[in-house]
This record gives structure tokens, C-alpha cells and sequence, in this order.
């Protein structure tokens, strides 16, 4: 670990002077403790380095250094503990950190840490958190792979005297076991209050490794301008979806991006580079049938702006309930019985050109204009399973819903739209249930999506 000058001023003297002609005078001065596990290509036995506190014996690896941090700002190593035997120790000099273990920060005077900063080589702040007491920091997120780390360390000691250093350490390199990347959705533009975020994950996470999902979550990180409450959730294990509690407010900014790059999240495993992706929400445009009632109504930013007579599934068709989204809008699309198991021949087969078709399932359910069935529009259901409606009225649909715009039906007898596998029915479940799917469940997974804050800690005495 290399240690440079925060501040100008002279380094103090072996004898623990200031250097200076005029005769000995004695800085502030605190003695700060830093412990990192060195990388040497080997794992303990229980495959991590348990430290909770400073005691070496705990792993074999484990490097605790004491460091001197003055009024000048100038730091300097006082004691190596060793390592071994001497071939060891002197080999550790030259070994970078490793990056899955802990990083701690504490004090072996009186005194008190009042700014601890660590940031990576790109300027991102590693998070961390500080004890009740101020006298021990620890990092709250993963060190990332391959990265070099500047550490800004302030302290105060007995007398309330500032003290600062800064220290610079590595972190070794990824191991061969391969890169996970995401890719996320959807892509930039402006969609309704129900889009759901995505990430498909380049290499499978088993339900069984807690540890890696947790991992992954925490550095897929979510924000939005208003600030809203929400959640990732796994659906499989190559893939997870991200809402919020309710649906987005309108005209909300989100930004989505990865964090892994570096970051050790399996055995062997770690985070690739991923680009993020930002979009926008517009007007909250909702558009509820009533099945029943034969009746759409839509509302804009809780208005209603229309309302529409339509037909849905009829006997054996039903049309499934529950809350869907809006997944593309297609001007023309040929309609056949076959493509939902009607078979040729059949009174009840189908092959139809349909106009301004907005896809809510990716089976083929559709809201869409029927021209042939405007008599029973309003009147009763004789639809195989799509919501039908006048053509000048579907054409009005088509181009004010957006893709992300919320379609529920209610009241139609149909089976409930499935969560994931026929669209986006993320919201047909419950909150419970969904911060239930996190690896973070009964952590922070209820906090708002805020920007991570910098590791900056100021307690007060």
C-alpha cells in the first residue's frame, strides 16, 4: 500500500520530530489501522478471510498495517505484523488486494474518524459505513476487480486536532472463470406509467447462490426523478425485472445502470462492462374494460378522455383478466385461428386482416379495430379472446397509448395473465410477493431509488 501526503507539510522524523532545523516539536498525530486480505492465488478453507475485527490470526492473508496520519497531512507506515516466514512476507509486498474480502479503516489511539473516502480510478465512490462510535470503517459494497483505489482517511485526535492521510492500493485482477454482462430494457425513448425494466444477465445465477444474486442486485442500480419505491425481482435465473410499487408518475426520468464491472459476484465469476440505459415516462394513460359491460374507459392522468364501446372473449375464448401492457403497436396484422389452436375447417377458424392491432400478449392478444363486429360492440362478447372495437375508435387507441401503457380487463371470467411469460404481467403481483423474489428480501429493498450517496462520514463527538 502506498502512502503519499494529503496535504503540504513536512514528514515527520524517525525520532517522530518534524524534520525541521529549529529542534524537535511533535505534530497531532493518529495512528490509523488498515486491513486487507492480500490476494496470493489461494482461499482459506471456508473459501472467505472472517474478519470482524482486527486480528490477523483470523486469516492467513489478512494484512493489517499501522499507519501514521498527522496534522500535516503526511502518512507513514509504522509496523508490518508479519505474515510467515520471510519468503511470504516479502512476497506480499508485491500482491495486490483482494477484492472479494473486506476493506477496514480503524484507530489504535484515542481519537475519532471523521471522513473516510475511498474512489476508484474512474472517481466512483466505494461505499462504506462507519461504527456508532467512530472509531471503525468498513466497506458496505464490493471492492471491483482489477482497479486501482485511492483512500482518503480524516481523523481527530484526543485533543479534537484534524489528522488526515491519503493511502493507494490495487485489487488483483479478474480471475478466468468469465465475465457476466447485462443488458438492459427497454431501450431510450418515452414510455407509459407500466413499463417494466429489464436485465437479461449474459451467464446464468442459480436460485441456490444467495450471495452472487444479492451481489448482482445491489449493483444494478435504478433512479428516477421523482424519487419512487421500488424492487428487482427474479424471474429465472438469467433474468430479472425492476418496478416500482405503483405504477411510474408521469413524466419520469429513469436511469438504469450496471455497477459490476469488476465486482466479484460468484466463485470465479465477475461483473463485465454493461451499458446502462435512460428513458422517460409520459402522460400516465390507463385503459380499463370492463368485460361485463362491454365498455373501455380511458383515462389520462386520472381524467377520463373516452370511452369506448367494445366486445371480448366469448365462451371458450375468454379474454384474460388482469393488468397487461402495452407491448408494441402494429398498423396491420393477419389474424389466424390456427395461431391459437383453432383448427382449419372449423366454424370457429379465422383469417382476417386486422388494422391499428396494440399488442398486449406475445400469444396474440390484441386490442384492435373489428368492423364486423360493431353490432355487438357494446351489446355482448363474441370475440375469440382480443378486445374489438369500431375501426375510427381503435384508430384514436392506436395513436394515443404508447408502448408501456397500461391494459387491464375486469369482470371477463378469463384465466389471470401470467407475470412473465406472456408479456408484462409484473404488476398483477402483489408488493409482498414481489420484494418477496429479491435476493435483498428484509434488507434495503423498500428504500427509495436514489442515487448512491459518497462514502463522506461526519460524526459528531
Amino acid at each position: 500500500m502506498l502512502l503519499v501526503a494529503a496535504a503540504p507539510g513536512r514528514a515527520p522524523g524517525p525520532d517522530g520530530t518534524d524534520g525541521a532545523p529549529g529542534g524537535p516539536h511533535r505534530e497531532a498525530a493518529v495512528t490509523l489501522l488498515v486491513g486487507r486480505a492480500l490476494d496470493d492465488g489461494t482461499r482459506e478453507a471456508d473459501g472467505w478471510c472472517a474478519v470482524h475485527t482486527f486480528r490477523p490470526a483470523l486469516c492467513k492473508r489478512w494484512r493489517e498495517q499501522r499507519v501514521l496520519a498527522t496534522a500535516a497531512g503526511v502518512a507513514s507506515v509504522l509496523r508490518r505484523p508479519p505474515l510467515g516466514d520471510a519468503a511470504r512476507a516479502a512476497r506480499a509486498d508485491a500482491l495486490p488486494t483482494d477484492a472479494g474480502a473486506p476493506l477496514e479503516i480503524g484507530l489504535a489511539d484515542q481519537g475519532l474518524l471523521t471522513d473516510v473516502t475511498v474512489r476508484d480510478g474512474r472517481g466512483r465512490h466505494l461505499a462504506g459505513e462507519l461504527t456508532q462510535e467512530g472509531r471503525r470503517w468498513l466497506n458496505t459494497e464490493p471492492l471491483r476487480a482489477g482497479e486501482a483505489y485511492t483512500l482518503r482517511v480524516g481523523a481527530q485526535d484526543a485533543a479534537g486536532t484534524p489528522v488526515a492521510a491519503i493511502l493507494h492500493f490495487r485489487t488483483a485482477p479478474p480471475a478466468d472463470g468469465g465475465r457476466l454482462m447485462v443488458d438492459f430494457g427497454p431501450r431510450p425513448g418515452t414510455y407509459g406509467a407500466g413499463q417494466i425494466v429489464t436485465a437479461a444477465l449474459s451467464r446464468p445465477v442459480p436460485a441456490g447462490d444467495l450471495l452472487a444474486r444479492a451481489r448482482l442486485e445491489q449493483a444494478l442500480q435504478v433512479t428516477s426523478e421523482p424519487q419512487v419505491e421500488g424492487a428487482w425481482h427474479w424471474v429465472d435465473e438469467s433474468t430479472l425485472h425492476y418496478r416500482p410499487r405503483a405504477y411510474w408518475p408521469a413524466h419520469a426520468v429513469v436511469r438504469v445502470r450496471s455497477g459490476l464491472d469488476g465486482v466479484q459476484v460468484g466463485a470465479d465469476l465477475y461483473g463485465g462492462p454493461s451499458e446502462g440505459v435512460a428513458f422517460t415516462v409520459g402522460d400516465r394513460v390507463e385503459a380499463v374494460t370492463d368485460a361485463a359491460a362491454h365498455e373501455m374507459t380511458v383515462r389520462r392522468n386520472g381524467q377520463v378522455v373516452r370511452t369506448i364501446p367494445v366486445t371480448t372473449g366469448k365462451a371458450g375464448f375468454l379474454t384474460r383478466s388482469g393488468i397487461k401492457v402495452v407491448l408494441r403497436k402494429e398498423y396491420k396484422v393477419r389474424m389466424r385461428g390456427d395461431s391459437i389452436g383453432i383448427k382449419r375447417g372449423t366454424k370457429e377458424f379465422y383469417d382476417l386482416p386486422v388494422l391499428y392491432a396494440t399488442r398486449v400478449t406475445w400469444s396474440g392478444e390484441y386490442v384492435h379495430a373489428a368492423p364486423w363486429s360493431v353490432e355487438a360492440q357494446g351489446e355482448e362478447n363474441v370475440s375469440h379472446g382480443c378486445t374489438g372495437m369500431s375501426t375510427q375508435d381503435a384508430a384514436w387507441f392506436f395513436h394515443t397509448v404508447r408502448e408501456g401503457d397500461v391494459v387491464e380487463v375486469v369482470n371477463s371470467g378469463g384465466e389471470q395473465m401470467d407475470p412473465f411469460a406472456n408479456g408484462f404481467g409484473d404488476w398483477n403481483v402483489d408488493w409482498d410477493t414481489w420484494l418477496a423474489g429479491s435476493a435483498l428480501a428484509g434488507e434495503d429493498t423498500r428504500r427509495p431509488n436514489r442515487p448512491p450517496a459518497p462514502a463522506r462520514l461526519h460524526p459528531t463527538t
